[in-house]
């Protein structure tokens, strides 16, 4: 579009020709614009779903001997699908951040109904 005789677009002539894996903005979005605004709000919005899943082991869950609390996956799938049909995404991003711990790379609805995770 910036070799495009016809196009007026002037966003496309403020970007960069090119950038390189060693910029620091390669792969991000223009600072200040409406792309990067809507990826903080999702990250917001993703941040609060984790917390909010964390209260729901916190007071569905069991404390255990070692002090954790724990709840199995087909628990908190019931409790916490009524919120959110995101569950297991959550639950990654969770144990991503360290908040969560469970067996298994993913977690499947009635397969792992019994597999155990452990709030940290």
């Amino acid at each position: 579009q910036k070799k495009n005789p016809f196009s007026n677009d002037d966003r496309l002539a403020s970007k960069p020709a090119h950038t390189h894996r060693g910029d620091p903005t390669y792969g991000r979005p223009p600072e200040g614009s409406r792309t990067e605004q809507r990826g903080k709000d999702a990250h917001s919005h993703v941040g609060k779903e984790v917390e909010e899943l964390c209260l729901i082991i916190r007071s569905t869950g069991q404390v255990g001997e070692d002090g954790h609390v724990s709840v199995t996956f087909g628990q908190l799938f019931e409790t916490y699908v009524t919120i959110s049909n995101k569950v297991v995404g959550i639950l990654l991003r969770a144990r991503k951040h360290g908040l969560v711990h469970f067996e298994g790379e993913m977690l499947w609805q009635g397969k792992d109904d019994d597999v155990v995770i452990t709030l940290l």
